[in-house]
Parts: C-alpha cells; structure tokens; sequence
C-alpha cells in the first residue's frame, strides 16, 4: 500500500470514528456543539477528498500476444506465421508503454501483461526474455496440438476483474480482438474500471469481433508505420544444390520418424490423443514444422515433390500410431 493510501484509510478511519461520536452525542449537546461537530467532519471529509485527488490514477496494458503476432504479422510481414517473421517485443513494448503514457498523460503505468500460450505452459526461450522485461508480466495459457491457444483468455478476465475489484487500475489498454474477452471487459466495468480497445490495422476486413468493439469504452488502432520498425521477415533457407542427391522415399520416412520421437517427448500423449482423430491429415502448422524440420535434417529442399512429402507424412504417422 502507497504512503497516498495509508493516509487515506487514515483519514477514513478518523472521519468514521467522528461521524460515530457525533451521532453518540447529538441527544446530550446542544445545537451549537452539534453545528461545530458537524463543521468538524465536514472539515475531515473535504481533506479526505483532497487526499483522493492527489492520488495518481492507474493503468495496465494486457497483450493478448497470439491476437498481436497474427494481426501485426499479416499486416507487416504479409503473414500471420510466427516462424516467417521475427518480433522485436522488447522494442514493441516499449511503443506501447510511451503510447499509454500519452494517452493516460496523468497515470502510472502499473504493468504490462504479456498473454501468451506454450506447451505444458513452459516458457519458450522468447517468452523468457520477455518475462524478464522490466515492468512485463509473462501469463501463459496452453498450446494444443494444432498450435491453438487454451485458458489465455480466462487468465486475462481473471487478472482484469482482480485488479479492478481491488481498485489497482482505473484504466485498461486491452490488445485483442476475439469475442471470449467480451466478459472480461464487462467484469472490469463492472468495478468501475475503463477498459480501453487497440487493435492493429487489418490490410481487408476487421480482425476483432463486433461484440468487442461494442463493449468497450474506446477504440484505438495503429497502423503499419507503428509496427514496421519491430518486425522482419525471415528468408527462407534454400537446400538446393547441386552436390546433395535426391533422398528415397525410406530415407525420409526415416526422418518423418526421427521428427515424431521428437515432437511426442516434447509434447506429450495429451497432444498425441489429439491429433490422431485428423489421420491421415495434419494440421497445417504441425505440417509446417515437419517439413521445415526435415528440410533441415536432409540439407534438402521438398517443396513440389509430392511423392517424398508423403512419405515424411508416413513416416511421421507410423510413429505416432506404434506409441498409441
């Protein structure tokens, strides 16, 4: 609690402790002692609010990351693929951070919350560094098998209603755009809190859910100028060369197994049960992983060759379904 704080309860305390002796002693005084008594609270309750108004309001940013690196990706690096691109968050943050400030000219800035998924919800290597940002919270819901985040949404009501129903905040800057936040930001003000929606620019269309919009006391976008400095596409590694020989079909269903031993240990039969209902298909970004993972193991490129893609296919499923 703020030194601001102490001396508002304080002040509280007295004012009640005199509001109570005033109604314990108005049958016994006459009306000149109660008029001055009256004066006396009077007094007390106007320093109250003056405690009250020197008191700096307070505001939070809560990113919903999976929402800012699919909108700010497509917007910026025309793709919404996290491998193809890479975000400078610590630079991002920062924007963000000097664009609250401005904003909220006269607040403090509590904390960024950074809302992230991750397998078994432990932190990638990127995550930790965020985490390790000054002023940066890292919450982490999980990722499922096809790469969909789970429980982000319920971790950002929760921080939001808490820090609301605790008076922490008075004002919100919410990053996000699906409509699971719409109770979220209902919770918040129902405790008095403003919660304020930035979004980033869609090249087509909207990339947050009506419902959202609606909501939410005030609505703020950036453009591509905003994220361009923070975000910059990958080159895509080619393994076509004249010295490597095509591989057979065994030597990358071989690899598709090497690739699936790896993929389990490091997620688990959660993810496994999940994804064999989709056999003989893979989701898209778990074929991604494949492909560029195999790439790199055979120092060969397998885009347009239909015949070996099935047999890393094959060979990844064999696996999965020998451990089932």
């Amino acid at each position: 609690m703020t030194s601001g704080e102490d001396g508002l309860c304080s002040l509280r305390d007295h004012t009640d402790n005199e509001a109570h002796m005033n109604d314990e002693r108005a049958g016994n005084d006459g009306p000149a002692a109660l008029g001055a008594r009256i004066d006396r609270t009077n007094e007390l309750l106007e320093r109250m609010l003056a405690e009250v108004a020197k008191t700096p309001s307070t505001h939070a940013i809560f990113v919903d990351a999976g929402y800012l690196y699919a909108a700010a990706g497509r917007l910026a690096a025309g793709t919404e693929d996290r491998r193809a691109f890479d975000l400078d968050a610590e630079g991002l943050i920062d924007a963000l951070i000097d664009k609250a400030r401005s904003i909220f000219a006269d607040s403090r800035l509590l904390r960024v919350y950074w809302y992230d998924g991750a397998r078994r919800r432990i932190h990638t290597a990127e995550q930790q560094s965020i985490a390790e940002l000054p002023d940066v919270k890292v919450r982490l819901g999980n990722l499922n098998a096809n790469n969909q985040q789970k429980g982000v949404d319920s971790l950002i009501r929760s921080d939001l209603e808490s820090l609301a129903r605790h008076r922490a905040i008075s004002d919100a800057a919410l990053i996000g755009g699906d409509e699971d936040l719409v109770p979220a930001v209902e919770a918040a003000q129902g405790y008095g809190a403003r919660v304020h929606l930035w979004g980033v620019e869609a090249p087509e269309g909207r990339n947050q859910a009506e419902p959202l919009l609606w909501e939410v006391d005030s609505q703020r976008t950036f453009d591509l100028e905003f994220f361009k400095p923070y975000i910059t596409r990958r080159t895509v590694p080619s393994y076509e060369t004249p010295s490597v020989p095509r591989p057979t079909r065994d030597e990358v269903r071989f690899v598709g197994a090497q690739i699936a031993a790896k993929w389990l240990a490091a997620r688990g039969r959660e993810s496994l049960a999940e994804l064999l209902p989709g056999h003989p298909y893979l989701p898209g970004s778990v074929d991604q992983d494949l492909l560029v993972e195999a790439e790199g193991l055979l120092q060969y490129s397998l885009r347009g060759q239909s015949d070996l893609r099935r047999s890393l296919r094959d060979g990844f499923w064999d696996h999965l379904q020998a451990q089932y």
